[in-house]
Formats: C-alpha cells, structure tokens, sequence
C-alpha cells in the first residue's frame, strides 16, 4: 500500500482560515471543527499562549473521543485535551518546560516528564515536536505494521523507533531552595569535588542539623542531599556536553566517586550512560573518548 494511501489528512480549527503561528509563518486549515465528526484519529498539535482553548473546541474534542476517535497531543497540545477533560484520571506527558504547569492546572493528571510518549489506547501523548514523530511512527506501527512504519522513517530520515519510555533530556535546572541558604549552595556547588554531608551544610549556614535539613526541605522541595546530587549530575551533563574529561575524571569532579557509582547514579536519573549521553550532546563517536 502506498503511503499516501494509508491515511486520508485533514486540517481544521475553530475559525477556518489562514492560522498564524508563533514561530511567524501561516499554515492553512480549510476545514472547521466540523471535520472531527468523521475523524478516526485526532491530532491536536502545541501551541501557545497555554490558555483555555475556546468552549467549542473542547466540545468538539469531547464528541469526537465520545464515538470513539483516537485523540492525540503533540508537545503542548496535552492542554487542550486536559482543557477537555480527556486526560482525567490517565498518565499523559507534554515538554518538560510546560509538566510542572499541566501538573498544577490538571492535578487530577499524572503528568510524566521524563518520557517521549504516553500511549493510553484511545488518548496518547507526547513530548516535545521531535516526540511527537516518535509518537506518530507508534500508532502508525500500531496501525499497519513495522514495515509501514520504518518505510515513512527512512523517507523523513529520522530514528525509526524510539521507546516511549526513554528519558526526555531537559535541562537539568534544579528548584533553588530559600535566600537564606543562597551562600551555602554556592558553596556546595564549588565544592562539588568534596563528600559534603548535611551536616557541613548546616555548619557552614550556622543552623543546626536537624533544623536545617527541615527548613531546606521545606523551602527546597527536596532534602539537602537530594539537591546536592541533582547539582552533581548537573554538573556531570555539562562536563559530558562540552569537555573531553574521562567519565572517571567527571566522576570525580562531581564527587560522585567511583567510575560504577557515577555510572549507576546517572543513568537512575537519566536512563542512558554517560557515554551515551556525550555522544547524543557532541555528535561524536561513541569510541572517541574513554568510557
């Protein structure tokens, strides 16, 4: 079968028309919202700004999850189907940059940032626009077979298949704990290369352990080890991005000790290994630099 064949495409909005995007360009959708009556698969993509979208599209996109239709969101799309009440009670994913917000808005969500996609059956989710291919050649996997899917991979040049599960490579920003730690985290942080203990946290702020740890985690979010470990791997991916240190030279600029210890902590937070993850960042063969 052809692959023009496979699948008949159509574009709609709430107001038919030329639809300016953020990104500056215009594309055409030339049917309304009418168009979702008969649509087997609805793709709903990102967009911004996050709010609300109009009533009549959530009704629309309700009716047509309603009969039956396949409903999917590609990067900030998700909120439009929260919007409608279609991720209600389900695990569904979106960029990292926007979970925290969806988790907020939506708390009857279990908003997942650290995958690519989220297949739920009739409602599916992805991450950010590259995401949403991988997405894309899952259902299309799941619709006709691996061959379709590989054969529209290897005429768009891209991976012909990603697990939805792998990690999404966010930045690793940390939530910063209170002003008045300000001075001890910058401390920690230039003093990454040292086995710091909570304790040493708490001297060098002039608090006591046990009121310190309570009051970190309280403004922080997260325990003062916690946060230390997650400025070591931060530290990690930046060393792996843009250096040629030995994985045993990171290890132990970041303080997380042996060779197999910084191996086992990165890959339980980013779910690759750190050779892996330089060769994604730099391009570069996964032999060019010791391992």
């Amino acid at each position: 079968m052809d692959e023009r064949e496979r699948y008949s495409f159509r574009v709609c909005a709430a107001q038919p028309g030329l639809v300016l995007t953020t990104s500056g360009y215009s594309i055409l959708a030339p049917d309304g919202l009418d168009a979702l009556l008969s649509a087997d698969t609805v793709v709903v993509p990102g967009y911004e700004p996050l709010d609300d979208p109009p009533a009549e599209v959530c009704e629309a996109l309700r009716q047509a999850a309603a009969r039956g239709a396949r409903v999917v969101s590609v990067c900030t799309g998700a909120f439009a189907l929260a919007a409608a009440g279609l991720l209600d009670g389900k695990r569904a994913t979106t960029h990292w940059r926007n979970a925290e917000r969806l988790q907020t808005l939506y708390p009857g969500i279990t908003v997942d940032a650290d995958v690519l996609y989220i297949d739920q059956g009739s409602v599916s989710t992805s991450a950010g626009v590259a995401a949403g291919i991988d997405l894309c050649l899952h259902l299309v996997r799941k619709d006709f077979g691996t061959e379709a899917a590989n054969s529209i991979a290897r005429r768009m040049v891209v991976a012909p298949h990603r697990e939805g599960g792998q990690v999404q490579f966010m930045e690793r920003v940390v939530a910063a704990p209170l002003a008045l730690f300000a001075d001890t985290c910058a401390w920690a942080r230039q003093n990454l290369t040292e086995p710091l203990t909570v304790g040493e946290m708490a001297a060098h702020a002039g608090w006591a352990s046990g009121s310190f740890a309570r009051k970190f985690t309280a403004e922080a979010g997260t325990t003062p080890l916690r946060w230390l470990n997650e400025q070591r791997i931060a530290e990690a991916c930046r060393l792996l991005e843009t250096t040629d240190l030995t994985v045993q030279a990171i290890a132990s600029r970041t303080g997380l000790g042996t060779t197999a210890n910084f191996r086992i902590h990165f890959s339980r937070k980013l779910n690759t290994t750190p050779s892996n993850y330089r060769h994604l960042y730099q391009g570069r063969n996964r032999q060019s630099t010791p391992a």
